[in-house]
């Protein structure tokens, strides 16, 4: 199964997350939280696990109108909220990967009529978000 949307870029590392935020924006999701993996795991597990790792930033984006709809038909989906977007690239690597949950996830855990508009919905905007993103290296 495959649970994430994904594209890449040639962009280099600051301007792809920086790309990554805005073709976000543009989709109006905002960032609500943001968790640099390298810098954690340099801090808590020394140098050689930060390079393993790569430069990996999680971000948290939140499109607010998509999530009171879901909050609405199902306050539990709330623990799958924020959609999180992954921007990653290892040192080796010529690009930078981004990637994001598939909205799909949602109603596969859920019952809800509503809950499956609101993931097509949110679905759509970020596949435009990673597709316009994609073209901005090219």
């Amino acid at each position: 199964m495959t649970y994430t949307l994904s594209t890449t870029t040639a962009l280099p590392w600051a301007e792809a997350l920086e790309s990554t935020r805005k073709a976000l924006s543009d989709q109006g999701f905002g960032i609500l939280t943001e968790i640099n993996v390298r810098s954690t795991f340099e801090a808590k597990l020394g140098a050689e696990a930060a390079d393993a790792v790569g430069d990996y930033v999680i971000l948290g984006a939140c499109n607010p109108a998509l999530a009171s709809r879901a909050l609405a038909a199902e306050p539990e989906i709330g623990a799958l909220l924020p959609c999180n977007v992954v921007v990653r690239r290892n040192k080796d690597a010529d690009v930078t990967t981004v990637e994001a949950i598939g909205p799909q996830t949602m109603v596969q855990l859920s019952a809800a009529p509503s809950i499956k508009e609101v993931a097509d919905d949110a679905g759509t905007r970020l596949r435009k978000a990673l597709a316009d993103l994609g073209k901005a290296s090219k």
